[in-house]
């Protein structure tokens, strides 16, 4: 056994564990178990993410800075990848849940050991019931996922497809109580299938990052300062569209303008609109599209 790996004892197991139906009866750790004190909060999404999943998890936890949330994730590729590298490039703690043991020489998967070390050294850790040397299996993938829905207090599905992964661990916090959360997408996108049926099933739609906070159970205080902040930090592309939003446009009419002008094909200009909606930067209302000031 690597001398990075102990074994809990019963007493300092994450007490949300023992809630669950099926608690584990051992659990292996690197690193520190960040104080339950925080709020966790499990990110979960597709392995074949779109650059709009990407941005969403990225802009979503980045908003979370400074605020007491952990991060849990499965260091798979992907959603959980981002998730673990943005939290951590915020200053956030974060916890995985790989599908294997926590032994480097069988940690899956291979190419996140520096990520899995990057998050031990940042004060998180790494959470396994499997022994130090078991190899991840298709069962231990869907046996770990009870655990990250076990631990946290919410479950937020950035991108999922109708049949994945992914929606086993949004089912399974549906069964332990667990508020479920996700964020809406494109109606022709097959990353987006899994997450806009999850919301017309009951999950809390989440669009900007006071969403999140929101159902996180903070009081968000809008301010003019951080609005400003926000128009600050866009693209060249986002700022056309702002400038051009002088007045609400209809989508087919922004997107034409966009394409004339910038040259930019129908589906770029769609995910950028997108994009912005999820920043906040931008809002439909009746059907017209207006800057979100």
């Amino acid at each position: 056994m690597d001398k990075a790996i102990r074994q809990l004892t019963p007493n300092e197991f994450p007490k949300a564990l023992l809630e669950i139906p099926e608690p584990p009866e051992k659990l292996y750790i690197r690193g520190e178990l960040p104080s339950e004190d925080n709020i966790f909060l499990t990110v979960v999404g597709s392995r074949r993410y779109t650059s709009y999943g990407k941005e969403a998890c990225e802009k979503l936890i980045g908003g979370l800075k400074g605020y007491p949330v952990v991060i849990v994730s499965g260091l798979a590729l992907g959603i959980d990848s981002i998730a673990h590298k943005k939290a951590l490039e915020v200053g956030l703690t974060t916890v995985s849940f790989p599908g294997s043991g926590l032994s480097s020489a069988v940690l899956y998967p291979a190419s996140n050991a520096k990520l899995a070390d990057l998050i031990e050294k940042s004060g998180g850790c790494l959470l396994s019931e499997f022994e130090s040397d078991f190899n991840a299996t298709q069962y231990s993938f869907p046996q770990r996922n009870r655990l990250m829905a076990g631990i946290s207090k919410a479950i937020l599905i950035i991108e999922a497809q109708e049949k994945s992964g992914t929606l086993i661990t949004a089912r399974l916090g549906l069964d332990y109580n667990r508020d479920i959360l996700a964020v809406p997408g494109r109606i022709d996108s097959l990353t987006s299938k899994g997450t806009n049926r999850l919301i017309r099933q009951g999950a809390v739609p989440i669009t900007c990052t006071e969403d999140l906070l929101g159902a996180l159970g903070f009081e968000i205080k809008a301010s003019e300062e951080k609005q400003q902040k926000l128009f600050a930090e866009c693209s060249d592309d986002e700022k056309k569209v702002l400038e051009i939003l002088i007045e609400p446009r209809s989508r087919d009419e922004l997107i034409r303008e966009l394409s004339a002008n910038r040259q930019m094909p129908t589906p770029t200009a769609n995910a950028l609109l997108s994009i912005m909606e999820l920043k906040d930067l931008i809002k439909e209302v009746g059907g017209l599209i207006q800057r979100n000031l």
